[in-house]
This record gives C-alpha cells, sequence and structure tokens, in this order.
C-alpha cells in the first residue's frame, strides 16, 4: 500500500475510502466541539423592571455580575463550524423554509445554459483559430492571453452590459469557462495524430470527410475529459453571480442564511454543492464511455446505438430548450411538459440500450 504509484484491490479501496470519509469527519466534529462556545442560563437584566428602579449603575452591573458568575451551561452554540449532525439536520428545514429545490434547480438549470453557450461559442472560435491559419495568426495568442483576466473582477462590467437577471449570470458563467475553453478547443485539433490524417487523405477523404471522421471524433473524446476539469470552476461562478444578484439560486440563498448566522445551513447548501459537482461528473464521465466507446471496449456491442440515441435527442431537447425562447414567445409549462416528454422517451431508449449493454459489453 506505500509502492509508488501502487495499485489498491478493490475492497481494499473501498474500505479505505469509507475510513478516509469517516476520519475527515471525526475531525470536523472534534473542530467544530473546540470551537463552540457555552450556552449559559442567563439573561440580561431588563432595566424597565420596576424591581431595579432606583438601584445605581454599580449596583446594577454588581447585581448584573452574580448573577451571569452563578449562570448554569445549559449547551453548546456552534456559530462559528456546526456538527455534521446539525447540518444533516438542517436540510428538512432547508426543504420546507427556505425553498432549497427552487433554488437548486435554478442555479442547475443556470449552470447548464452557461456550459451550453460556453461550449457553442468555444467549438466556433476554437475550431476557427485551429483549423484556419489565418484566424490563428490573428487570434490565438489574444484568446490564449484572455485566460489570465481575473474573472471575478468582471462582475461589475457584465451587470453593465447584461442587467440584474439571469441573462448577466449565463453571460458571466459562460465568459469564465470559454476563456478557459477556446485555447483547449485548439490544442486538442493540434494534437490529432498525423497518422490518422495520412491514413484519411490516402484513402482519398476531402476535407470535410476527415473533419467528420478524423478531427471530430478526436477531439470530442479528449474535450468532454476537459469539461470535467471545468465544473468546479462553473459553480464557482455562477455562485459569484447569484450573490451579486440576490434574485434566487444557491448564491443567493448561502448569503442570505449567511446573514442570519444559520451556518448549519451555509454548511449544508455548501455539501448539496458539492454533490452535485460529483454527479455532473459521474455524467460526463458516463457520455466519454458511452459517446466514445472505443476508449474503453474493444467490441462495439449490441445496444449501444440505442443509448448514443437517446443520449442525442437528449442533449438535442436541451438545445432547443436553451435556443427556442430566443426566437419564439412559448409558454414555460408548455416547453416543459413537451420537452419532459420527450426527455423521457429518450432516458427508456437509454435504459432499453443499457439492458443489452450489460449482456454483450466487454471492457477492454
Amino acid at each position: 500500500m506505500f509502492d509508488l504509484r501502487g495499485q489498491l484491490s478493490r475492497t481494499r479501496e473501498i474500505v479505505l475510502g469509507i475510513a478516509g470519509a469517516a476520519t475527515l469527519i471525526a475531525l470536523w466534529w472534534l473542530l467544530a466541539e473546540m470551537l463552540a462556545v457555552p450556552a449559559l442560563d442567563y439573561r440580561a437584566p431588563n432595566l424597565d423592571d420596576p424591581a431595579l428602579q432606583g438601584l445605581n449603575r454599580d449596583s446594577l452591573l454588581r447585581a448584573d455580575s452574580i448573577h451571569f458568575a452563578n449562570a448554569r451551561q445549559v449547551g453548546k452554540i456552534y456559530k462559528i463550524l456546526p456538527t455534521p449532525l446539525q447540518v444533516v439536520q438542517a436540510y428538512p428545514e432547508l426543504a420546507k423554509e427556505d425553498k432549497l429545490a427552487k433554488h437548486t434547480f435554478h442555479s442547475v438549470w443556470l449552470n447548464l445554459k452557461g456550459y451550453f453557450w460556453a461550449i457553442l461559442l468555444s467549438l466556433i472560435v476554437g475550431g476557427l483559430i485551429g483549423f484556419i491559419p489565418l484566424f490563428n495568426g490573428l487570434f490565438a495568442k489574444p484568446v490564449d492571453a484572455l485566460r489570465y483576466l481575473p474573472i471575478s473582477a468582471l462582475t461589475g462590467l457584465f451587470m453593465l452590459w447584461f442587467g440584474l437577471g439571469d441573462g448577466m449570470k449565463v453571460a458571466f458563467l459562460a465568459f469564465g469557462i470559454l476563456v478557459y475553453m477556446i485555447p483547449v478547443i485548439v490544442q486538442r485539433i493540434r494534437e490529432v495524430e498525423d497518422v490518422h490524417l495520412h491514413t484519411s487523405y490516402t484513402l482519398g477523404a476531402g476535407n470535410w470527410q476527415t473533419m467528420r471522421s478524423v478531427y471530430l471524433p478526436s477531439v470530442f473524446s479528449k474535450f468532454i475529459e476537459d469539461l470535467r476539469v471545468l465544473t468546479a470552476i462553473s459553480w464557482t461562478y455562477i455562485i459569484i453571480a447569484e450573490i451579486l444578484n440576490n434574485t434566487g439560486g444557491l448564491g443567493s440563498l448561502i448569503y442570505w442564511l449567511a446573514r442570519r448566522d444559520k451556518t448549519d445551513k451555509v454548511f449544508a447548501v455548501l455539501l448539496l454543492i458539492i454533490a452535485i459537482g460529483i454527479l455532473q461528473d459521474r455524467l460526463f464521465v458516463y457520455l466519454d464511455k458511452r459517446l466514445f466507446p472505443h476508449k474503453y471496449y474493444k467490441t462495439r456491442a449490441e445496444g449501444l446505438k440505442e443509448v448514443q440515441t437517446g443520449i442525442y435527442i437528449a442533449l438535442g431537447i436541451f438545445a432547443l430548450a436553451v435556443l427556442l425562447p430566443l426566437f419564439v414567445s412559448i409558454p414555460g409549462d408548455l416547453l416543459l411538459q413537451g420537452a419532459g416528454l420527450v426527455v423521457l422517451a429518450a432516458v427508456g431508449l437509454i435504459l432499453m440500450g443499457e439492458l443489452k449493454l450489460r449482456k454483450n459489453l466487454q471492457p477492454v
């Protein structure tokens, strides 16, 4: 277990993972107890109490000091750091009183829309710079330099340009991801191996055929791994935007909870964001395995076609849900119902394909 880059068995990996999580929780709990302050059965005297009238200041202070010294400890106050149990117990109240589900859906939807525009624009701009020497010479270095912009310092400009609504949040998030995505797209295009290009040209493929058969599969199969890395960055930017404009979302919820000293609820929301980020990461891993199976499997098994078709349908519906409101006025309920039915059909197709794949797909 101490060899450099050594491999753990599956059983040891699970046991050590559980032990590591338990250790972190225990350290968290211990630190919370150390930072807690005692809660005393003490209340400051009411100066309007008739029994206190006529007493001078020194007498009042002396009586208050005696009362405070004799106060009993009735518990602890975890103002700085709540215990893990308090964080877990905060979720029911968050869901009931603070509308956690509504804020979560709002933030996730903004996050996905920001990702959509960042991916779309980065593919267009990065493709032009990566494929066409003219654009490469003109814009490669300036675009690459954008990565050094302090994105959080641009919030004032985005509020000036896009207002205070959700459009500003989406634009801010998209730009924050975009400045990293464009150089990555250019780099992935350059990394396409010459042997594949020479083979394509030898077989008589034209530019468009080479683009479709060689460049796009190679670029996308690596680009989806880059998207996983940017997931954490995307949540950072969307929370910053929501804190600035308190109109909904998890960032806005965190801001108001912190203002009310609800640290247990703040930690609960933070843990929820981590859980959503992990789910997004797993989703990208799943999409990578199913859309680019050659990286993981040695055969194209039965059922893969159905899974890929279902995924493309779901992604297409998402793209329409983002783009259609820009051109056509559609009632939100009608749009949600129509998209929901098609997505359910796509999920059914994916599940049917997964059942077939479970029997036939062999890992490398």
